[in-house]
């Protein structure tokens, strides 16, 4: 029986981010991660500080994928809007939880939790935590939505308590062969002829380069391993074609 096709979409939340103040890494780590999960992103959009377009974002992203991951605006600042944003997009009311509150203790006192950290415990109704053993702050799950945090490695610290709420897919695999010495165009043809005689196989060209070498690397990728390896194997015999 052929298995479905799992998706995700990615939500990257933050003037920051649009600004180039700060370069994005959260999108290829939640995607290496999901890989083997059997779980594909079908897309990614970075989005603004701006109510209604997280909002609209987070509601179109849910219908139309498996599972959604957010990330930023979930710190104590006034700009961190993304919980409010994930509780009006699906019509919920939000409030401080109790057991939001007893994982903040883990790292502050009841006394250092004034009204911006305690900005952290403020959950859509109905939504289940997300553990956060780096920071202690939570994120949550709102339906198939995952609010995580923006800063990398509080994220990534993030993922272990979600793999188990994941009912993954078809997994893609992959199988890559490199030709140096040679540029993308010299394979462009009998790349396209390749592809078309696997369905379900796609391939793509990465060339690299610099003051020494040249070279492409070649990169396969569908779901029946089998004929992966057949893929492979005519892949090969085209770069040594190439290279003679």
């Amino acid at each position: 029986m052929t298995q479905k096709t799992v998706t995700a979409g990615v939500i990257l939340i933050g003037d920051e981010l649009l600004s180039g103040r700060t370069r994005d890494t959260n999108l290829s780590t939640i995607a290496r991660w999901l890989e083997p999960l059997g779980v594909q992103v079908g897309e990614a959009r970075i989005v603004a500080d701006d109510d209604d377009v997280i909002s609209e974002t987070v509601r179109a992203f849910s219908d139309r994928f498996d599972y959604v991951f957010t990330t930023g605006g979930i710190g104590p600042t006034h700009d961190d809007i993304t919980a409010d944003c994930i509780a009006a997009a699906f019509g919920l009311g939000i409030s401080e939880r109790g057991d939001a509150i007893e994982m903040l203790r883990e790292r502050y006192d009841l006394s250092e939790l004034n009204a911006a950290r305690r900005r952290m415990a403020r959950i859509p109704d109905g939504a289940s935590l997300i553990k956060n053993p780096v920071s202690q702050a939570p994120g949550f799950q709102t339906k198939n939505v995952f609010t995580l945090a923006g800063v990398p490695s509080i994220m990534r610290g993030m993922l272990p308590d979600i793999e188990h709420r994941i009912k993954g897919g078809a997994k893609v695999y992959s199988r890559t062969v490199t030709a140096k010495g040679i540029g993308e165009g010299d394979a462009a043809a009998p790349l396209v002829e390749i592809e078309k005689a696997y369905e379900g196989v796609s391939i793509g060209s990465y060339p690299f380069f610099n003051a020494e070498l040249r070279g492409v690397n070649f990169v396969a990728r569908g779901r029946d391993e089998v004929v992966l390896e057949e893929v492979e194997g005519r892949l090969r015999a085209l770069v040594a074609g190439l290279m003679e």
